[in-house]
């Protein structure tokens, strides 16, 4: 059971470098190509999971014993992840939560401002970080532990910033005051 969350997490991380980094980077190219962009990292990350899975032992060795207390905190971080993605998935529906604004102009979006986006702004990449720590906790292998990190990483240092600047211009004087009302991105009180 642990090898298949672990390789599942791994999978699943595969769509932050596939699409949502080069939707942020190119966003001007996305909306120009479409919805039809959502093809790329199908073709692109089916191969890649094919590869994954078919070398998952070479993934899968590189273990840490997780004492039983912190491997229950895994259980609870990974829980609360999903409900707090769940959420937001709820909150920004089937368009926002796949990125369909980003891609394309003739879908628009409101600013979602309640539930959690009421204490942060980018809830569903805190829930990736809960989830993705969870899977760590619970399975002890590095490989899931290096994508926590990378994750956490790119997100904060990446991702978030190219995608305030998507929201502000798309949103404009109504996400500069859901900033000043709501200053944190990622953790209440930090960042």
């Amino acid at each position: 059971m642990s090898e298949l969350l672990a390789i599942a997490t791994i999978m699943f991380w595969l769509v932050i470098p596939l699409f949502w980094i080069p939707v942020h980077l190119f966003s001007v190219s996305y909306r120009r190509i479409g919805l039809k962009a959502y093809l790329i990292p199908l073709v692109i990350w089916l191969p890649c999971c094919f590869v994954l899975y078919m070398n998952r032992h070479l993934l899968l060795e590189h273990r840490i014993v997780i004492p039983h207390a912190p491997s229950i905190l895994g259980v609870m971080l990974l829980v609360s992840g999903l409900l707090l993605h769940i959420w937001t998935a709820r909150l920004l529906g089937l368009w926002g939560i796949i990125g369909v604004p980003e891609v394309t102009v003739e879908v628009q979006t409101e600013l979602v401002t309640r539930g959690p986006f009421a204490a942060i702004r980018h809830p569903t990449y805190l829930a990736h970080t809960l989830i993705f720590s969870g899977a760590f906790l619970m399975t002890g292998v590095l490989a899931v532990g290096i994508v926590t990190i990378l994750d956490f990483l790119i997100v904060n240092l990446l991702i978030i910033p190219l995608e305030e600047k998507d929201l502000k211009n798309r949103f404009g004087s109504g996400f500069h005051a859901y900033k000043k009302k709501v200053p944190y991105r990622f953790v209440p009180g930090i960042f």
